[in-house]
């Protein structure tokens, strides 16, 4: 059994991985998700543990020959390994290949990490057929544990997880691999304050091939300036390397993408700002949904499937930062204008920080206090809602018992008053779904640099006010700052 704390913030996979392995049959497990989560790191520590109990094998983008002959070797190595593969040696079919690992795990319970699964997909449209037979056939019977792992993500799930996909139903499970959460930037980065990891949040998200750039006993600002240097260029390069996963003429998805991180969230407004057809535009979003890196929302009051109100977001932190505040100084980075970018950087990155990465965190607090029973009331979903021109940060809804939390979520380097909180009230009636009555509603205010004196009472006394006649009563307020907030996602996360 391995030592799953010396593994940060993947505690409950490597938990799933020692069961699968302790399982007295064959198991099955498919791993995906974007490139650099850590799918790699994951599956390595875990064999590390032991070595001789299983094999780690990388296909690579080359034929389907080369691929063949490299995991025949590999496999080889593994059941002899006091000699080595030959250079030219290789199983003629994979059929064969996979025989001789049914044959080599009938003896003894073996381990099989087959990484980058979608190149084999790429060159040899066959293979996931011809493991589907084998598997049925001889690899099901073995005592064999298996793991697919990739990154393109639609590919995985149209050809591995889809109903009509051969190998549905075989796995024993699936993970899609999530960033790393925001409590485990304490132990990457110990001496940070909380709005600095915050910031790390926004710019690298929660993949740890980034924070692994970084130097921990330096600034924050000081590791933003150190990767935009000319020998750092991988922050410039690396949208694109992620989009080529998936398509092949990027031009298009960039404007979109460009588009969204600057607030043009429907398909009216990306058309305005792109010059694309709406047609178009929802033929690419389509596809950049099923990356992963964009999302549709709709009001939280409102069934995502019949709302006509949805807006598109781009989900992962770092295209989202790239595409707002990097993607239009390549010109001047190249001619060494880097002081120049790092000051709008500064200059813009609370508003940044307000509306997505705190926004976010703030969502996240809302939901795991509720599974923690430290709210007053229970809440189901949390999410936005916006109605004409009027938008709330963050609305908490429990529909069966008819409870609804609003919340504000500001960042500030000071504390603040409760205007928003009491626009927020006056918001209330927006949300109360029309024509239901005996709604609890419960307020809570978010504000990274804490609330200026009396803003509790100023506003519980504004709602008791508001509530009379109104299809909602009044049932609380609570006050959170940026301190609680980090160390109770810690205090949960651990």
């Amino acid at each position: 059994m391995i030592d799953i704390n010396d593994f940060v913030g993947r505690r409950s996979e490597l938990e799933l991985l020692d069961n699968l392995w302790q399982s007295a049959r064959a198991s099955f497990l498919i791993l995906y998700g974007r490139r650099r989560v850590g799918k790699t790191r994951l599956l390595t520590h875990w064999l590390r543990q032991d070595q001789d109990r299983g094999l780690y094998w990388v296909a690579e983008p080359t034929s389907s020959l080369e691929q063949l002959r490299s995991f025949s070797q590999a496999l080889y190595n593994f059941s002899t390994p006091d000699t080595s593969a030959p250079n030219d040696y290789t199983f003629s079919t994979w059929e064969q290949a996979f025989r001789e690992l049914a044959k080599i795990a009938s003896t003894r319970r073996i381990a099989l990490f087959i990484d980058e699964v979608t190149y084999l997909m790429d060159v040899n449209p066959t293979f996931i057929g011809v493991l589907q037979k084998t598997w049925d056939q001889w690899l099901s019977k073995s005592n064999l544990m298996l793991a697919l792992c990739g990154s393109q993500m639609g590919m995985m799930q149209k050809q591995i997880l889809a109903y009509d996909a051969p190998l549905y139903g075989r796995a024993s499970t699936h993970i899609q691999l999530p960033p790393m959460p925001f409590w485990t930037t304490h132990e990457f980065f110990p001496n940070y304050s909380p709005a600095d990891r915050v910031a790390v949040h926004a710019i690298w998200g929660g993949i740890p091939a980034y924070w692994e750039r970084l130097q921990a006993d330096k600034s924050f600002w000081e590791n933003v300036r150190l990767q935009l240097l000319p020998s750092n260029m991988w922050m410039m390069d690396e949208p694109s390397f992620l989009l080529k996963d998936f398509v092949n003429d990027p031009y298009n998805y960039v404007s979109i993408l460009r588009a969204l991180a600057h607030g043009a969230t429907t398909t009216s407004r990306i058309s305005t700002r792109t010059g694309l057809t709406r047609g178009h535009i929802s033929s690419y979003l389509g596809t950049l949904r099923e990356t992963g890196f964009v999302v549709r929302q709709v009001p939280v009051t409102e069934l995502e499937s019949v709302s006509r109100r949805g807006r598109y977001y781009v989900t992962d932190p770092y295209l989202r930062f790239y595409y707002h505040s990097l993607a239009a100084y390549q010109s001047k980075l190249a001619l060494g204008a880097r002081g120049e970018l790092l000051e709008t950087i500064k200059a813009e990155l609370p508003a940044f920080i307000e509306k997505n990465t705190w926004r976010d965190l703030c969502s996240e607090w809302m939901l795991r206090a509720s599974a923690q029973q430290e709210l007053p009331m229970s809440l189901e979903q949390v999410g936005g809602f916006w109605h004409g021109n009027q938008e709330i940060d963050l609305v908490g809804i429990d529909r069966i018992n008819q409870n609804l939390y609003l919340a504000v979520c500001q960042w500030s380097d000071d504390p603040v008053n409760g205007d928003r909180l009491e626009t927020l009230v006056r918001q209330t009636d927006l949300v109360v779904p029309d024509g239901e009555e005996d709604w609890t509603v419960y307020y809570l205010g978010f504000s990274s640099a804490g609330w200026l004196p009396d803003t509790e009472a100023t506003i519980a006394r504004y709602a008791q006010e508001r509530q009379h006649g109104k299809p909602w009563h009044y049932a609380g307020i609570r006050l959170v700052d940026l301190a609680e907030v980090d160390s109770d996602l810690y205090r949960w996360g651990v």
